[in-house]
């Protein structure tokens, strides 16, 4: 493999150049700055007496650019007097490019041996490949790899290209959280990625995910965790990616309640699968919240604690690498960086309470640069620290229409991780509409389509058919900026899905200050979006597929809760109505992976309600057993059988005695038909499962002694032919620094650092 080294920076560079210098001569090489005679350009290093190892990462410059740089030099390495000098670039060289270097170095030089071109370098690669492994950037920058990488992520990120890859690549920087995280995921093959906004938790899963790509292995981006069901594979060699599984703002309790044991059981099946890894990351406080909720997280035996990886702490130098990457991947002019350091802000930066790379990822941004004067750049920088949510504000209250911040706040709640085109202009139109009549605001036929135009680049992102808020940041602001009770109460009169109505409803039940009587009245909006709630379907077509369909987010259970959740606040018979429309209604398909756990829940606290609540609900209680039994009816697996009946009998005694004999009935029916109904299953710690569902379940639904014996043959010899399939396991061979040299990084060390960009032609 051959490298250009373009995705590095050159302190990057002279890591790299550091370290194979030191197994090439079998010494030590320890970092030096420029020092304050000046002169000398990039880093240096010593090692036993006086080898002095200079990198010069000239990668946008041409040989001549260099040359002049080394004859401005000459003096300085003269008076350092080394007993051998070593040059490194990441520039090509002829031999007499070399003879012409070994002129201006002058007697330091031993000769040209000791100049090291890129093809020099690439040869030492070649040499101890085991370093490529340990540079992470590197490693993933290769020709070979980079196109494997992209190949594979454009499956799952979709709104990534060459160029965003390389950018991430060259931005990141490289700390021990890499090689910890390679490491959890080798051992015990799960990983949580924790700590709080903006911190880089998506950054090393993303490129934890590009290293496994790197290898061949698949990637799964999931949303949901019935994804990952339907996906894990033995045959092949898989890791899934969760972002931000709990929530992107705030716990979202509902969700948690139905998919912690599932979360538990998907995180076994991958811990017992060796070509399975699983990445999850989330907000710390979202998961110190979910941890309190959450008996399937919270329970010993879980040890969840052992999957997780807090990258919330970066010590001063990767602090540090972190702006000056940012500094030199944006191109930020020269006069900006000036400012910074004769301000001194770059220290202020760094050493900032508050200091968070998604901010110095904003104020690098060539669109907000373009808006500060390069003097008045190092207070911006700081006032963003000081109040994060502030970078957003003069943006969206001044520079953008509004019917641009209508869309955003169609955005907002539409969905977390972006929305399909179509699926925001079903919510925008009526939103858009019912704010311009409320306040009186002009509007026209193409304001949805010239939103998206003029938010594109500055607020949103568009990929593939798919709107994403251009950082989670974006959210957040709106999060604080939506807390004004009457604009909430305008904009619920526009709802035109569940959907967004119930992200709203939820975001104004937060709003300090909000009572009983405040939600009451607030519901009334949604009355004659309740009355059509039977035409809302948790599927949709995709574009271009006309046979396939794709979940939209809210089941028919799930409408019906919500339903009878918004009649119990508001007390308006409609959206009870409403519900036990949905329920009936024979053209809604409930199935049993989005509604069959819901259910018995559902049903079981209707019963369980007050006296008063029940008399008005048992049309609606028949109408939901005549559709659990449906389910319980239809076509099932094993898993889905025991994920129902394990929410049925803790509830028997608020649930009619048939939904627990159908219950059993359809454990039973499922084991007897298992020899014939295996051939999709392709994860031996699924059948693995399910020799023991059928062990614990077996006994107590009736079936004999005969039938479980051949379900577990036919699990095993499905099992026998997955493993004849299934590639053995290899370890992630890419690895990570354990450790970034010390963590001792001074004053004089961070001039050094920075020092280098205000040079013209490097």
């Amino acid at each position: 493999m051959t490298f250009s080294f373009d995705a590095l920076s050159p302190a990057d560079f002279e890591d790299l150049s550091r370290d194979l210098l030191g197994c090439e001569l079998g010494v030590r090489f320890e970092a030096f700055g420029p020092g304050r005679d000046g002169g000398v350009d990039g880093r240096h290093a010593a090692a036993g007496d006086m080898t002095i190892l200079q990198a010069k990462h000239y990668r946008l410059s041409d040989f001549d650019a260099l040359a002049r740089t080394m004859q401005k030099e000459r003096a300085s390495i003269d008076a350092l007097t080394p007993n051998r000098y070593l040059l490194t670039t990441s520039r090509p060289l002829t031999p007499p490019n070399k003879d012409r270097l070994a002129t201006i170095i002058g007697p330091s030089l031993q000769g040209t041996w000791d100049i090291f071109g890129n093809d020099d370098i690439n040869g030492l690669l070649r040499k101890y490949p085991d370093l490529q492994k340990s540079h992470v950037k590197l490693w993933l920058s290769g020709a070979g790899v980079l196109e494997r990488v992209l190949h594979a992520a454009t499956h799952n990120f979709t709104s990534l290209t060459r160029d965003d890859i390389k950018a991430k690549l060259t931005v990141y920087a490289e700390n021990p959280s890499f090689k910890t995280g390679r490491d959890i995921l080798e051992s015990i093959h799960v990983l949580i990625v924790s700590g709080p906004p903006g911190v880089g938790k998506t950054t090393l899963a993303e490129m934890l995910s590009y290293a496994y790509l790197a290898e061949d292995w698949e990637l799964v981006a999931i949303r949901s965790l019935n994804d990952a069901f339907t996906h894990i594979d033995d045959t092949k060699r898989q890791v899934f990616f969760f972002d931000d599984f709990l929530g992107r703002i705030a716990l979202d309790a509902r969700a948690l309640s139905n998919q912690d044991s599932d979360l538990a059981r998907f995180i076994g099946r991958v811990r017992r699968t060796s070509n399975a890894r699983f990445i999850l990351t989330t907000r710390a406080y979202i998961y110190e919240e979910a941890r309190l909720q959450s008996e399937a997280l919270s329970t010993g035996a879980f040890d969840v604690a052992s999957y997780v990886l807090d990258v919330g702490i970066y010590t001063r130098r990767i602090r540090a690498r972190i702006l000056y990457n940012h500094l030199i991947v944006a191109r930020v002019p020269e006069a900006h960086i000036q400012a910074l350091v004769e301000q001194n802000a770059i220290k202020k930066i760094v050493d900032h309470d508050h200091y968070n790379p998604r901010i110095v990822e904003t104020l690098t941004n060539a669109d907000r640069i373009e808006e500060i004067a390069p003097t008045d750049y190092p207070a911006a920088f700081i006032a963003a620290l000081d109040d994060p949510l502030s970078i957003w504000d003069k943006a969206f209250r001044t520079h953008i229409p509004s019917r641009c911040r209508h869309l955003l706040f169609a955005m907002y709640i539409s969905a977390e991780h972006g929305a399909e085109i179509e699926d925001l202009e079903e919510v925008y139109n009526p939103l858009h509409q019912a704010l311009c009549r409320r306040f009186s605001l002009s509007s026209g036929p193409k304001d949805f389509e010239e939103s998206v135009r003029t938010l594109e680049g500055s607020f949103v992102t568009i990929s593939n058919g798919q709107v994403s808020l251009i950082n989670p940041s974006v959210r957040d602001y709106l999060a604080q900026y939506l807390t004004d009770s009457a604009l909430l109460r305008a904009m619920a009169e526009g709802m035109a899905t569940l959907r967004a109505a119930r992200a709203l409803y939820e975001h104004f039940k937060k709003v300090p200050g909000v009572s009983g009587e405040d939600k009451a009245a607030f519901l009334i909006s949604y009355i004659t979006l309740a009355a059509n709630a039977v035409n809302e379907e948790p599927w949709k077509p995709i574009r271009g597929e006309p046979n396939r369909r794709r979940w939209i987010g809210m089941s028919y259970s799930g409408q019906v809760e919500l339903l009878r959740d918004w009649w119990k606040t508001s007390k308006r018979q409609e959206f009870l109505d409403a519900a036990l429309v949905v329920a009936s209604n024979r053209d809604n398909w409930f199935s049993s992976w989005a509604d069959g756990r819901i259910m018995p829940r559902l049903i079981a606290s209707l019963r369980a309600a007050p006296k008063a609540e029940r008399e008005n609900t048992t049309a609606l209680v028949e109408a939901l057993e005549e559709r659990l039994i449906q389910i319980l009816d239809s076509a099932l697996d094993l898993d889905d059988v025991h994920r129902i009946r394990t929410e049925v009998l803790p509830r028997k005694g608020h649930l009619a005695q048939r939904i627990g004999w159908s219950a059993d009935s359809a454990a039973h029916r499922v084991i007897a038909e298992l020899p014939n109904s295996l051939e999709h299953v392709d994860s031996e710690s699924t059948l693995d499962d399910f020799r023991k569902l059928v062990d614990e379940l077996g006994p107590t639904v009736g079936a004999t002694p005969a039938e479980m014996v051949r379900a577990k043959d036919a699990i095993s010899s499905r099992a026998d032919r997955l493993r004849a399939e299934t590639p053995g396991e290899d370890a992630l061979s890419v690895r990570g620094h354990s450790t970034i040299e010390t963590d001792w990084f001074t004053d004089e060390d961070l001039r050094n650092l920075f020092a280098p960009l205000l040079w013209s032609g490097k």
